[in-house]
């Protein structure tokens, strides 16, 4: 991608609360398009790198620069941001509390029927905010969000205390969100959810970065395999035999395969339908963002 669809550059940010060193010496960049997932443990530097990029907090040193013109409050308002806990006032509906915000944020009431439609919220809008669960909730925070048409959102943490459905609803939502071509920069502790939704993903550990890459390069591993037969103690025994497969996990119901020199998995069924060993299970594995995660805080201790 060319330098000018860079939509937010940081440079050795930092950021101290006393002997608490929050962010230390971050560096990143979030380009046009991503859905940008920032990982890490409670306490790993997260919430404040965000409150520094909106302007909420001051970073002690660095440098933040949103669409290569600086981080002004005016440039700012490009960007639509979830940060808390929704705030809204109880015994007023959606739309009344949308329309406060568009007062709030000089942006005309004619944005608020749009918004209520995105996030799903049309037939709720004349309820009291008071009556709405947890995820109704978030998806008003997020519409408020999106009130001015933002080039970028940033969420931080948006499923946190869901119920499942709830977790799933948000999910569909931010997706559905990315897909206009909105940029999303997501901050979560939940490993699964960032893999469904992040195009891109950073971990931090005590405010450092330990690791930056593509959901896709590191996850989609298009040559692991997961095979299971009939005949299962067959099945491994001849696996285990051939030169160009190595067994990556066994299981009694299942065995992840790596294949290589260009083995396929059509190559793979015919060596095995040749000795009789006939595949009722034959499916393209991916690695767990959860097994990644680990593996890099294992090896930052180390």
């Amino acid at each position: 991608m060319p330098e000018s669809d860079v939509v937010l550059e940081i440079k050795g940010l930092d950021k101290h609360y006393g002997r608490i060193h929050a962010v230390n010496s971050l560096s990143l960049q979030v380009r046009r398009g991503m859905v940008f997932g920032m990982l890490g443990p409670n306490g790993s530097g997260k919430t404040t790198t965000l409150g520094m990029v909106l302007g909420v907090t001051s970073p002690d040193r660095g440098e933040i620069n949103w669409f290569n013109k600086g981080n002004h409050h005016h440039i700012r308002k490009s960007i639509g941001a979830i940060l808390e806990r929704p705030v809204f006032y109880p015994y007023m509906t959606a739309r009344q509390n949308l329309e406060l915000v568009c007062r709030i944020k000089e942006v005309p009431y004619q944005r608020i029927p749009n918004v209520l439609e995105i996030t799903g919220l049309s037939d709720r809008a004349n309820d009291p905010f008071k009556s709405y669960s947890l995820g109704m909730k978030q998806r008003l925070a997020i519409a408020s969000a999106l009130l001015c048409d933002p080039l970028v959102m940033i969420l931080d943490e948006p499923t946190n205390g869901l119920d499942p459905q709830g977790i799933a609803d948000i999910r569909e939502l931010i997706l559905k969100i990315a897909e206009s071509g909105k940029t999303i920069v997501l901050a979560s502790h939940l490993l699964d959810e960032v893999q469904k939704v992040c195009t891109d993903y950073c971990v931090l550990s005590k405010g450092r970065l330990l690791y930056n890459g593509s959901v896709s390069s590191d996850l989609g591993v298009k040559s692991m395999f997961d095979v299971a037969a009939g005949d299962m103690n067959a099945l491994r025994n001849k696996l285990l035999s051939l030169k160009d497969i190595s067994v990556i996990e066994d299981s009694d119901q299942l065995i992840r395969v790596q294949l290589h020199q260009g083995i396929g998995p059509a190559t793979l069924n015919e060596l095995l339908a040749r000795e009789g060993i006939f595949l009722h299970h034959l499916v393209a594995g991916k690695k767990s963002l959860e097994e990644e995660f680990l593996k890099i805080l294992r090896e930052d201790q180390s």
